[in-house]
């Protein structure tokens, strides 16, 4: 980034790109958080579940996000990995209502910290314990603990408590991505 651009941006003139990746097991709520991070005119009114990946984008006064919502889904969990190398940064969702598949949700995340694409970087990582508001939701130091995420030295992490359909919790995790994510 030249002077410029660099005096741009602290003048609030230009905005960062920044290029995240959501992701999480199928029915964890990412296109829901995703929708409801757009602007009130940009959100859609049904949503459905996400086949392979689709690609969101919106903004805040510092950063220009471009969301790449992955599906879930067993099958194309394998995709995810092409997609590493380009991201600035990561979001990853918990169903916190699923108390049996978290344990799924921590073999996917443990090969995602020691992919090669994303073992060497400092790549922040935003951990979004979605639904807390069902009843028998794990609570967000549950969920920190299921995952092993205090043996995540080598990364910034952050984890929300949040409620996608509901909203709440989001814009602390968003605040926190912007104070994290160096973008492009």
């Amino acid at each position: 980034m030249g002077f410029l651009d660099k005096l741009a941006f602290c003048l609030r003139l230009k905005r960062r790109d920044v290029n995240i990746l959501c992701l999480g097991l199928d029915n964890s709520g990412k296109s829901t958080i995703i929708n409801c991070l757009k602007p009130t005119s940009a959100q859609a009114k049904d949503l459905f579940p996400t086949t392979g990946f689709s690609v969101e984008k919106f903004s805040t006064s510092r950063l220009s996000f471009t969301v790449f919502d992955m599906s879930g889904q067993g099958r194309y969990r394998n995709l995810w990995e092409k997609y590493y190398e380009g991201a600035d940064a990561i979001i990853f969702v918990i169903d916190c209502a699923d108390k049996l598949r978290i344990v799924v949700a921590k073999q996917e995340l443990d090969a995602l910290l020691i992919h090669p694409d994303i073992l060497q970087r400092q790549i922040p990582i935003l951990f979004f314990a979605n639904k807390m508001d069902l009843s028998g939701a794990l609570p967000s130091v549950a969920v920190s603990q299921m995952l092993g995420l205090n043996n995540i030295k080598d990364k910034p992490w952050h984890i929300c408590a949040c409620s996608a359909l509901k909203g709440e919790g989001l814009e602390d995790g968003v605040k926190w991505l912007q104070a994290n994510s160096s973008g492009r």
